[in-house]
């Protein structure tokens, strides 16, 4: 009978690459449309005839659910291999979580980190009270949280509205009482009786945090930035540590583009070069490791992403031109977040099966 290994106990295996054989065997266009960095694709087709290409022991088999990669572990073992069915695939993969935390005087940001879909989440929270920022429909993850410090969760809030993921903005708020804090610029197509229109979200008592509402257009209408003083800046997508937010998709791609140079100039990089940026997504390319926050200051972004140092007009120019691949079902998951939608999660990991797509991947040219 061949072993199964669980999403998280593989998220160690990640931590400590030099250790991990693993084995990719879907087919080559699936694998090239998402797949874990540190994978190696043999399809199961070629399982048998390529034995001399799989490595070392114990080899991690990964497939779309768990059945091909089934078939493949027992060829390998059939061979002498020791082998490890991934549980569940990269369906399970997609929702496995772990997590890292900051601390910032008497407040503590908790990053929760989506590592199949490279979403991150944040509770922050003081005292007896917390925030909860762009959090996943899987919303036991952030209870746990709020629990496990003390916390009410006194407040949740979306960034802006989301294209790669379903939200669980609505659902949280709903099961916990909180205030909900949504940007209707963004379309939404109901109104929660208790929608934050303030600037400033004032939580908890004693140790108390005061967030400002920054207004950041440019991914989407309604983008907006929170900002834990002058020491933290939540970006959602606005601003990623190895890119920018895509312009193009609400398919006004030179507006947003102006909107989106604007945010970033006036609003976010006029805070110190000290402050600490979180994203709500991040790319294959940027390392996650186990107990480590991801992050980076505003000074370290400055000196790394070549967007950043654009003028208007050829900012413009390059965010707008980019054309890549629109995240996986697109349309029904902004659809599904702007409508308030139900769906079950059988329906909800079908949907967002792939990659977030919401940066823009165009390279900066020299001469741009």
């Amino acid at each position: 009978m061949v072993s199964k290994i669980a999403p998280e106990a593989l998220i160690e295996l990640l931590d400590e690459p030099e250790t991990l054989n693993l084995i990719d065997v879907r087919t080559p266009e699936e694998f090239s449309a998402w797949a874990i960095p540190a994978a190696r694709n043999v399809p199961l087709d070629e399982i048998a005839s390529r034995l001399d290409d799989i490595g070392p022991s114990p080899v991690v088999v990964m497939c779309a659910a768990g059945v091909r990669a089934q078939q493949a572990a027992e060829i390998l073992e059939e061979h002498g291999f020791d082998a490890l069915v991934a549980d569940g695939g990269m369906q399970a993969w997609g929702n496995a979580y772990d997590s890292a935390s900051m601390t910032f005087g008497p407040v503590t940001v908790v990053q929760l980190r989506r590592r199949g879909k490279g979403c991150l989440s944040y509770v922050i929270g003081a005292g007896s009270s917390c925030l909860v920022i762009d959090p996943s429909v899987h919303t036991e993850q952030f209870t746990a949280v709020a629990r496990d410090h003390g916390w009410k969760i006194d407040a949740v809030a979306d960034t802006h509205l989301h294209a790669d993921h379903v939200s669980g903005a609505v659902l949280l708020a709903e099961t916990t009482g909180a205030a909900l804090i949504l940007n209707d610029k963004d379309g939404y197509a109901f109104t929660p009786a208790n929608v934050f229109d303030g600037t400033e979200l004032h939580l908890g008592e004693g140790a108390s945090i005061t967030i400002d509402r920054l207004s950041t257009p440019g991914h989407t209408q309604g983008s907006t930035t929170f900002a834990l003083g002058n020491e933290a800046l939540f970006t959602g997508d606005t601003l990623f540590l190895e890119s920018v937010g895509r312009p193009d998709l609400a398919d006004k791609a030179e507006e947003f583009a102006a909107s989106l140079y604007d945010s970033l100039h006036e609003t976010v990089l006029s805070y110190p070069e000290s402050t600490f940026v979180f994203p709500a997504h991040v790319g294959q390319g940027v390392p996650i490791h186990i107990g480590e926050v991801v992050t980076a200051t505003l000074g370290e972004l400055k000196a790394t992403l070549p967007a950043l140092s654009l003028d208007r007009e050829k900012f413009i120019a390059w965010a707008a031109s980019q054309a890549t691949l629109r995240p996986p079902n697109y349309v029904t998951i902004v659809e599904t977040n702007r409508d308030g939608t139900r769906l079950t999660l059988d329906e909800i990991s079908s949907l967002e099966s792939g990659p977030n797509r919401c940066a823009v991947s165009a390279p900066v040219s020299i001469d741009a």
